[in-house]
């Protein structure tokens, strides 16, 4: 399994961006997938994550409102449209399998938000 994440960069303030993440070695469809995150010093968290369906998506608190994860099976990729962000969501972004389901950890992707 790989995981591949991308879009991440650096971001004023009240700015957005777009995540993807293309998996590969599963089969995409049959899995629920999630995002996560890690800030400098602290434990990876939770941010979103999706059924296998794109039919229910759930959030971290911190995220809800601002953040969407979403999936496009035919693409075999999931996305996270992240607005209204904040200092507080600088952190590497990382995409894996929903409810406890891990795979190897891709790179993940940065993102830094500053003025």
């Amino acid at each position: 399994v790989q995981l591949v994440e991308s879009g991440g960069g650096l971001v004023q303030p009240g700015g957005s961006l777009r995540l993807s993440c293309v998996p590969s070695g599963f089969t995409f469809s049959c899995f629920g997938m999630s995002w996560l995150r890690q800030a400098p010093g602290k434990e990876r968290e939770l941010v979103a994550s999706i059924t296998r369906d794109g039919g229910s998506t759930d959030y971290a608190d911190s995220v809800k409102g601002r953040f969407t994860i979403s999936r496009d099976n035919g693409l075999k990729t999931v996305y996270l449209q992240m607005n209204s962000l904040k200092p507080e969501d600088t952190a590497v972004y990382y995409c894996n399998g929903r409810n406890g389901v891990r795979w190897r950890w891709g790179q993940g992707t940065q993102v830094t938000v500053s003025s």
